[in-house]
């Protein structure tokens, strides 16, 4: 874990606050419809995607288990990228997703992309990473990772016209069980009411995101993507 610490010693300056709500027994519409009448009057930036994820974590899922404790400092590793599940995209992102406090970051390492297909394997994706050009602390830390959690979603983007406040909606919801040998990705659990709403902001913000999240009627969320997609099928 000193690896791992060297990685996520950054200035805290760099960090970001995020709320997270639960949603349900809205739909896409509605949800989008409120974030839109909203007094901070957030635009849409950009259309949204799919967002796919391959979640990582050490053979005692060491990571899974500060996350459920609630750890003052903890971090989530995932491969990450965009549009289609099984198709090549044009770029991954491996990304440490740091935890100090209430505050976060994220650390970025843009790597070669590849296919996802049932012959994916945790041999596989560490031969992939040994081979890649990534720092040689990160390699380190990659030794001693297995992927254990595949998910993905479809994210809509909002953000106020200054960029200060962002909100991402999260739905379509499906999670994945993977395992060391080859992978079907047939033991999976999908989530049809369930929405995630995120708002994001740096920490000297604090005190107007908190009047910006009071006209939000949604329900503090305190889990994670990652802590809920391993609860439904590692288990």
């Amino acid at each position: 874990m000193k690896t791992l610490q060297k990685v996520a010693d950054q200035p805290l300056e760099a960090f970001r606050y995020e709320r997270k709500y639960l949603v349900e027994g809205l739909d896409d519409h509605q949800i989008r419809l409120l974030i839109r009448l909203h007094p901070a009057m957030f635009v849409m930036p950009y259309p949204p995607r799919w967002v796919n994820n391959i979640y990582l974590d050490t053979p005692q899922l060491d990571n899974y288990v500060d996350n459920v404790n609630g750890a003052v400092n903890r971090c989530k590793l995932r491969l990450r990228w965009y549009h289609e599940m099984f198709d090549q995209p044009e770029r991954m992102i491996l990304e440490f997703k740091i935890k100090q406090g209430l505050v976060g970051r994220k650390l970025q390492y843009p790597i070669n992309p590849f296919k996802l297909d049932e012959s994916f394997n945790s041999k596989l994706l560490k031969d992939y990473f040994m081979a890649s050009d990534l720092p040689p602390e990160v390699k380190m830390i990659l030794k001693r990772q297995i992927p254990v959690l595949f998910n993905r979603y479809k994210r809509w983007y909002f953000a106020t016209a200054d960029g200060r406040f962002r909100v991402t909606v999260d739905t379509q919801l499906g999670f994945y069980h993977v395992g060391l040998l080859n992978n079907q990705f047939r033991y999976s659990h999908h989530e049809e009411r369930l929405k995630v709403v995120e708002l994001k902001y740096q920490k000297e913000d604090d005190l107007l995101a908190s009047r910006i999240a009071s006209s939000f009627p949604f329900t503090v969320y305190k889990n994670s993507k990652y802590v809920h997609g391993m609860d439904c099928v590692f288990w």
